[in-house]
């Protein structure tokens, strides 16, 4: 087993199930659908391509940052002689990181997907494609399973973010992976069958979401400013900006 390890950060995102009409929901973490979404894009797949390579793959996620939810209040116009206007609420998360991991036994897929998600043929995005993803989006293909490696992978966020969420996490990450078991945590309509315009199906997808798993926090060094501060030394200019105004 190996499995392909990439960073899913970025402004905003925004990873819809169930929205339907004028209201846009998100999930609380990527949806598999979804980064099947980003796969086929960088791999130019056309809406009506099987995806049964994608969809065979196991999908795991972990919530390393869980970010904040964001609404947007959205308003269109229809250009016909009515002029409708259209009024939909969008929901994102901003500013959170998670880290998802896609397992086979095919590693040549892994490797054909880290090189398509490095030179992607059409635009990546993070469920809408307002929602463009940071680098590095790729992390590499690990030789673990997937369980394994989404709980050895360092955690994706900078040393003074670590240190502000020291607290609030206590060391400990969700886990979302696909089920193999009778009693999934929930069962989830995530699975994407076709992406077709006239037609898109979703089947079931059951999830398992783990204890959280322990993650090690990089000790932050804190510095002294005031000794910081005394250590610049002090320095005299013999330029006087107000010599030429006269007396």
């Amino acid at each position: 087993m190996a499995t392909l390890l990439l960073r899913l950060a970025g402004p905003l995102q925004s990873w819809g199930i169930d929205s339907k009409f004028e209201t846009r929901r998100t999930n609380d973490f990527p949806t598999k659908s979804g980064v099947i979404g980003l796969l086929a894009a960088a791999l130019g797949f056309s809406r009506d391509e099987p995806l049964d390579r994608l969809t065979s793959l196991n999908f795991g996620v972990r919530v390393d940052k869980e970010g904040d939810l964001l609404t947007d209040f959205h308003t269109a116009k229809a250009q016909t002689k009515k002029q409708e206007s259209h009024i939909t609420n969008r929901f994102y998360l901003a500013d959170a990181i998670f880290l998802a991991g896609l397992e086979t036994n095919d590693i040549e897929l892994l490797k054909e997907l880290e090189a398509a998600l490095k030179a992607p043929v059409f635009p990546l995005y993070l469920g809408r494609r307002a929602c463009v993803p940071t680098m590095p989006l790729v992390l590499g293909i690990r030789e673990l399973s997937l369980v394994e490696a989404l709980q050895k992978e360092p955690w994706q966020l900078p040393k003074w973010q670590q240190k502000h969420l020291r607290n609030k996490y206590d060391g400990k990450l969700r886990l979302i992976i696909d089920a193999e078991i009778p009693n999934p945590s929930s069962v989830l309509r995530d699975l994407p069958i076709s992406f077709s315009q006239k037609h898109r199906k979703f089947a079931l997808r059951p999830v398992q979401e783990l204890a959280y798993v322990e993650q090690k926090i990089e000790e932050v060094i804190e510095e002294n400013i005031e000794e910081k501060i005394e250590e610049i030394p002090e320095t005299k200019s013999e330029h006087d900006v107000f010599s030429n105004l006269g007396e």
